[in-house]
């Protein structure tokens, strides 16, 4: 056997032995490393998770104080809407006339409902109204109020109607 033969064989050994190392004790050591690894997170996961429930409970408290705030029930938004606006109606002389079924309209997976109502009244009054819907309630945005001066001709008397649209996004 000449030099180069033996040469070969032997690095050829070599690679089969480095081969046979690794299949059978680097690579389960390498996968039991991963495993390891992945036990470590979950235990992480396990030991932050009262502090994430205490997170939670505080998130649940502020949205629900947020609901509270602005007047928001568990009641459909209609509903609410309606309340909201007869309730001030009631506390500052204004005459709810309609309150028509929401408008519903989709587009690209977002739903949009449109309500429209109408009060007459005095015009700072109807102003005020508006205010508070758009800003101490968040029902949605006011998109239209059209105000229409109309005369009562049997008491000869003139009242402003303004007919409100609302929009909210669901």
């Amino acid at each position: 056997m000449s030099n180069t033969l033996k040469n070969r064989l032997l690095i050829a050994g070599f690679i089969v032995v480095l081969f046979m190392c690794y299949k059978f004790a680097f690579a389960k050591t390498f996968e039991l490393k991963a495993e390891h690894d992945t036990l470590i997170k979950e235990q992480q996961i396990f030991n932050n998770t009262p502090k994430q429930l205490a997170l939670l409970k505080k998130k649940k408290q502020y949205y629900d104080s947020l609901l509270t705030k602005y007047k928001i029930g568990g009641t459909s938004l209609q509903n609410n809407l309606l309340n909201t606006v007869t309730r001030f109606s009631k506390g500052n002389n204004l005459k709810v006339v309609d309150f028509s079924a929401p408008h519903v309209y989709t587009e690209k997976s977002l739903i949009i409902n449109t309500y429209s109502f109408t009060v007459e009244g005095h015009f700072n009054n109807i102003l005020q109204l508006i205010y508070t819907l758009e800003q101490r309630t968040k029902y949605g945005e006011i998109v239209s109020v059209l105000y229409e001066k109309k005369k009562n001709y049997r008491k000869e008397t003139s009242y402003l109607q303004a007919t409100i649209m609302l929009q909210s996004f669901g």
